[in-house]
């Protein structure tokens, strides 16, 4: 039988409720030669119990199940290891694709452009209700992301498209790096060949007091510093981006009755900022 053209990835945790809208968006998709594999990285929920209903009707889905939780630079690793696709797609498990062309606008991109090795696109926020709070678009040119690497990730992770090539020659996501490991694997990637993204609305980004960047903020952000000092010399506007994230860090200090009134508009001002 031969390899699809891409790989989906769908790492997941604790997200019974919300992952079978994310599955649906896959299947609006006007391109069809897809394999979904979703590493699960030790739910404590429902989630194996609705994967597996949703693997009776989907043959080309993969389920990985870890039974000890590993952190996401692991799980992502756990499912890499078996994609058979020439190209990666990204999903975050609670932010399904909002354009139905997401996977043919970036594959027709890959493929008339060898030097790129990765592709991204613009995120709608929304909140548990599917109520939109607001949207951005990423840096778009190969020059402009690179000048924002060491700011924050300019590739949104749901809204990428990469080769796998790229990726194995990376060596994919840093085991060690318990936190912001997707930012470290775009840093890497950027290293190998270019990337893009698209003026286009590719992702939703479920807002909820669930997302890791909010809950573990302080140690996820004590970890971009770290990773970010690690490619230094890769990227222009180093002590610029430096003086952001020890700005960032600090913040996370602040007593929660300060931060939260507030954390919803400074990160939408960070992503008018740096993207």
């Amino acid at each position: 039988m031969p390899s699809p053209k891409i790989t989906i990835l769908m790492a997941t945790y604790n997200r019974a409720g919300l992952i079978g809208q994310t599955i649906q968006s896959l299947l609006d998709q006007t391109f069809k030669d897809w394999e979904l594999v979703i590493p699960d990285d030790g739910s404590k929920d429902s989630t194996p119990e609705v994967v597996k209903e949703w693997q009776k009707k989907l043959p080309q889905l993969t389920y990985i199940r870890n039974e000890i939780n590993q952190g996401i630079s692991k799980n992502y690793n756990s499912g890499l290891k078996v994609a058979k696709g020439e190209y990666i797609a990204m999903i975050d498990d609670d932010d399904p694709w909002c354009d139905p062309q997401k996977l043919e606008k970036q594959i027709k991109f890959l493929d008339e452009n060898p030097t790129y090795v990765g592709c991204g696109g613009g995120v709608i926020v929304v909140d548990l209700d599917h109520k939109e709070l607001y949207r951005y678009f990423k840096p778009e040119t190969d020059e402009q992301i690179r000048g924002k690497m060491l700011f924050g990730n300019p590739m949104a992770n749901s809204a990428t498209l990469f080769r796998r090539a790229a990726g194995e020659k990376v060596g994919w996501y840093d085991e060690t790096t318990r936190y912001s490991g997707d930012r470290d694997f775009w840093l890497k990637m950027g290293t190998v060949g270019k990337l893009y993204n698209f003026s286009e609305y590719f992702s939703y980004y479920t807002m909820s007091g669930s997302n890791t960047s909010i809950i573990k903020m302080r140690p996820h952000l004590k970890a971009s510093l770290n990773i970010m000092r690690r490619y230094q010399k890769n990227y222009p506007n180093y002590f610029s981006a430096l003086i952001f994230n020890w700005v960032q860090y600090l913040y996370s200090f602040l007593p929660n009755f300060i931060k939260q009134p507030i954390h919803y508009s400074l990160a939408r001002l960070k992503r008018l900022l740096v993207g």
